[in-house]
């Protein structure tokens, strides 16, 4: 039965949804129909984080081998078959799940400097309408206490900055030439370059060249939260409604619409100066590590 050969596993709101999304319009290449199935971070457990939201990220783990398989059930004759699942790379024992079940797969990484991606994370809570209070540093002091009530892991936005503990299990179990890491800038400088490089690395045609139009899984702060939540959201009342216009309008129409309207209903304020430079100085010494471990240059992450 299919599994993949290939994984995005994160680092999470460093833009792993942009490259499942460019990756999926590869005719050689076959993603899940669920980004993010989770299964080598949680397999065969119960799954029972708690916090605003995780009833969702609960019921959406995979964590049996069947259910897993069942993902790739489309395959016909693509060459790459992968996944995103950010979880790979904060979960400690997902490292050790992938090399038994599938010890040659490629593995792929991206990277966001990381209190730009604290941030990015907070403000994914708040447009989720899960987080309330709108300060950051209220929602970096509350994430010790998060953690140990077993909140969900997008709580974590500074924790999960500390990347060197999490990509060390990689790089001590897998062959380096198993592992492709790249840089959030890169991805936002240069998408389609990066991604050419991708298909390289996964041995498919890089010649192809994906619509990197459109960035995924935006984060901001809805000006309306009320009619975000009613067009946006899973729970949204209007779910019916529109799923029958998806039934009716393709998603070249339905796509751009939906971009647009959303970019007017989301604002992104900027981070505190005096706060990026205080958890740049609590990162400074895993970044050090982490640029030595990865032989990437992230002396720009340090300013």
């Amino acid at each position: 039965m299919p599994i993949p050969n290939f994984l995005v596993i994160g680092a999470a709101k460093s833009g792993t949804t942009s490259l499942y999304a460019y990756s999926k319009q590869h005719p050689e290449i076959y993603m899940s129909p669920l980004k993010e199935p989770r299964f080598f971070a949680f397999e065969g457990e119960k799954i029972d984080f708690c916090g605003p939201g995780s009833n969702i990220f609960n019921q959406e783990t995979i964590t049996s081998i069947e259910a897993y398989r069942a993902l790739f059930d489309g395959i016909s004759d693509e060459k790459a078959i992968g996944e995103a699942s950010p979880a790979y790379l904060c979960v400690p024992k997902a490292a050790e799940c992938i090399y038994h079940y599938i010890p040659d797969v490629k593995l792929i990484v991206i990277l966001r400097q990381p209190a730009e991606r604290a941030y990015s994370s907070f403000l994914h809570t708040v447009k989720a309408g899960a987080e309330l209070n709108i300060d950051f540093t209220h929602a970096l002091q509350e994430e010790e206490k998060r953690i140990l009530n077993n909140w969900g892991f997008i709580w974590r936005h500074k924790t999960l900055g500390f990347y060197y503990p999490q990509l060390k299990p990689y790089f001590d179990r897998f062959n380096r030439n198993q592992i492709r890491v790249y840089l959030y800038e890169d991805l936002c400088n240069q998408p389609v370059e990066l991604m050419q490089d991708l298909f390289q690395f996964l041995g498919v045609d890089d010649k192809f060249i994906p619509d990197v139009s459109s960035k995924f899984n935006a984060t901001g702060i809805p000006q309306n939260r009320f009619l975000y939540y009613l067009l946006f959201t899973k729970k949204s009342p209007l779910k019916p409604i529109k799923n029958f216009l998806r039934a009716l309008f393709p998603g070249k129409l339905r796509t751009p619409l939906a971009k647009g309207i959303k970019s007017k209903l989301l604002v992104k304020p900027t981070m505190s100066p005096e706060i990026k430079k205080q958890l740049t100085q609590e990162y400074r010494e895993d970044i050090l590590k982490v640029q030595d471990l990865i032989q990437k240059d992230l002396s720009k992450w340090l300013e």
